[in-house]
């Protein structure tokens, strides 16, 4: 799937004897939309299948957990204060330390939050809103999640304002939801036993007000870094985990009344750079207030499929760098509600890791044994299995 320019339109068979036409959005990420990549009656079945299945609060990574994993990085205060000024001048602007603080309890940071939490833990002494070196070796790192965890937050002052649900795709499910997969499979041209044990179907439901600040769907793996779905079979730790999701597939479920675009805002920019995201004041990644300042929104339409890769190629056939491009979000929900859902399909840039987890899934899978459903990621959602 890969090449092509934007705005070209190539005919993909992703069920026998239909064609749907795939057209390039963008090529920073690679994206492209297929129209009716499902039927109204699937989304509404999807739909159907996740009330009955019960939604949650989708969630952030909770404050508790953040800080236990930062103690668990042997990482000083210079260090630390190195990996925040970007530029390197000594000193930490506001949008600098604003591009570090996507965590936390979910909280989504402004300048304004930031100068009142500098206030809470006395960290600027002249409130001139930056931090020099000096400042910044007086204060006790832990200040700053004791105030994080201390406020309390609206839902629309969080990173992300959603409900979601988990649907199984595997062996036994619904017929619908095994097709979804099998399309996927021909979409992605991925072999079926990488695609098979990736995460189950996500469906998220953003009511009025809803929205998810821009983000990227996976992260970059270093050593202090494991692939959630790897590290068991490898036996392997690290303090932090991302999913690493090497393709997205989105799916818009409903048409929705006002609002709720996905945003890529630097899609196909001839650069990238972090500091730039925030400009006197203006964060591009803040999808309640500047959805229209970005490069690329894409309007939901029912049936609607968009898909990217979150990755770029080493050169040799395997998963490379994250893709910086692929930054996106859920525009603000102006009114009525708003369906997606997504297949991620997770790959481990490692490819040791990788090769060693799909031998013993192959394993498990040929001698029946039922382990697996420790290591396989769907298999673990095969009990929320509904019947019709």
């Amino acid at each position: 799937c890969r090449g092509g320019e934007v705005g070209h339109k190539q005919k993909v068979e992703l069920v026998p004897n239909k064609v749907h036409f795939m057209k390039t959005l963008s090529l920073k990420p690679l994206l492209f939309e297929i129209p009716d990549f499902l039927t109204e009656e699937e989304c509404k079945l999807i739909i159907h299948l996740a009330q009955l299945k019960g939604l949650q609060k989708s969630q952030i990574l909770p404050t508790e957990d953040y800080e236990e994993a930062m103690e668990m990085i042997e990482i000083s205060q210079m260090d630390i204060f190195n990996l925040l000024d970007h530029n390197q001048d000594g000193q930490l602007q506001l949008k600098e330390v604003l591009t570090h603080t996507r965590l936390g309890n979910g909280r989504w940071m402004t300048p304004q939050s930031i100068r009142e939490m500098y206030t809470a833990v006395k960290a600027d002494p002249d409130g001139n809103g930056v931090l020099s070196l000096e400042e910044f070796k007086q204060l006790n790192i832990r200040d700053f999640h004791k105030y994080m965890g201390s406020q309390k937050v609206k839902m629309s002052d969080l990173v992300r304002n959603s409900q979601h649900t988990w649907l199984y795709q595997g062996e036994g499910a619904h017929q619908v939801m095994r097709s979804i997969q099998q399309r996927v499979m021909r979409l992605t041209r991925l072999p079926p036993e990488i695609v098979e044990h990736s995460e189950p179907l996500q469906v998220v439901r953003y009511d009025q007000g809803g929205h998810y600040h821009a983000h990227v769907d996976s992260g970059p793996v270093f050593p202090e870094t494991a692939c959630s779905h790897t590290k068991l079979i490898t036996n392997e730790s690290a303090p932090f985990e991302t999913s690493c999701r090497y393709v997205t597939v989105l799916f818009y479920l409903n048409n929705v009344t006002g609002g709720g675009e996905t945003i890529f805002p630097i899609a196909d920019n001839r650069t990238y750079e972090e500091m730039s995201l925030i400009q006197n004041d203006v964060d591009l990644r803040d999808t309640r207030k500047n959805c229209d300042k970005g490069n690329l929104r894409v309007k939901p339409q029912q049936g609607t499929a968009v898909f990217w890769y979150n990755y770029l190629s080493d050169g040799e056939g395997w998963v490379g760098d994250l893709d910086e491009y692929s930054l996106h979000g859920g525009c603000l929900v102006t009114r009525g509600t708003k369906w997606i859902a997504n297949n991620w399909i997770n790959v481990d840039p490692n490819k040791r890791r990788q090769l060693q987890f799909q031998q013993e899934m192959a394993r498990y899978a040929k001698e029946g044994d039922e382990a697996q459903n420790e290591w396989t990621v769907d298999k673990s959602y095969s009990n929320v299995h509904v019947e019709l």
